[in-house]
């Protein structure tokens, strides 16, 4: 992306979105952003696994359940809306600690899972 104004930076941003390229490369974005000190928070828990900083988002195997019960609704004639209900907070220590950051424990006392 390229930005160099603060319009042109709100747009790239909304441009990514929740691409799905970024899930399918999220080891090469944690390396990276390892590598350049850039304390990055992602969306998903498996980000936080292969040494992303922080994840915080809808948990994926939660999204999937509930996917199937949003069909069922929908087969048996309801038009239901709905939006995750299971979110996640994922620190991983190993990457705070290669960033020289020091986790709040109000955080960690908040995380569903911290890696070590």
């Amino acid at each position: 992306m390229k930005a160099g104004t603060e319009d042109e930076i709100h747009a790239a941003f909304a441009a990514v979105g929740d691409d799905p390229l970024f899930f399918g490369r999220r080891e090469q974005l944690a390396r990276l952003a390892a590598r350049h000190a850039i304390p990055a928070i992602h969306p998903f828990r498996e980000s936080a696994e292969v040494g992303g900083l922080i994840s915080y988002g809808a948990s994926v195997a939660g999204t999937w359940r509930q996917a199937g019960v949003y069909a069922g609704k929908i087969l048996n004639g309801a038009k239901p809306v709905q939006q995750p209900t299971t979110f996640e907070l994922i620190v991983n220590l190993k990457t705070a600690k290669a960033l020289g950051l020091a986790v709040p424990p109000s955080i960690l006392a908040r995380a569903d899972e911290v890696i070590e």
